[in-house]
């Protein structure tokens, strides 16, 4: 069984997020995947491709490049929610230029009052070098607060590197 919130954190390409879809379809229940990504050129739209077709069609997707609350809304207690990803949102959000306190309190309290166990993917970012220029620095200090947030709070924590999951928090079911 799964707690009410589990994050999966990796770098990029690292298989963070096919380990969530596994950890989610062993879980059982009615699948929904979130999706934080938008496609705004053919190499996103093809890389969304393949995690659909990898995903198959046991999964309902719902699109929320912001607005998260309302799609954890729509999960009932027999669901289990993908959040894939944490790292797309927030640069959705900083793209627009949005209120991050505010959009992070919303977030926050979509998950606290979902109805249905939630696995948040993310990035972690504190690995790499610092960037070089401001918007890179910060959306580096405002992902890795955001992951800190989320840990804090998750029951669950794992962390996937070259495909295999480390524990940081908690125990797999």
């Amino acid at each position: 069984m799964l707690p009410p919130l589990t994050l999966v954190l990796g770098g990029a390409a690292s298989g963070k997020s096919a380990y969530a879809e596994g950890m989610v379809t062993a879980h059982g229940g009615a699948r929904i995947y979130l999706a934080t990504a938008e496609a705004h050129d053919a190499e996103m739209r093809a890389k969304l491709e393949r995690h659909r077709a990898r995903r198959g069609r046991a999964w309902r997707t719902l699109e929320a490049p912001r607005e998260l609350g309302p799609a954890l809304g729509q999960a009932g207690p027999g669901d289990i929610v993908l959040l894939d990803c944490a790292t797309m949102w927030l640069s959705n959000h900083l793209l627009a230029e949005s209120n991050l306190p505010q959009a992070e309190a919303a977030l926050f309290h979509a998950l606290d009052t979902c109805a249905a166990p939630v696995v948040v993917v993310s990035n972690e970012v504190g690995l790499s070098v610092v960037p070089d220029n401001a918007l890179a620095r910060r959306f580096q200090n405002a992902q890795g607060a955001l992951n800190q947030r989320l840990a804090g709070r998750a029951g669950l924590v794992v962390h996937v590197i070259a495909g295999l999951p480390q524990v940081l928090k908690g125990v797999l079911p």
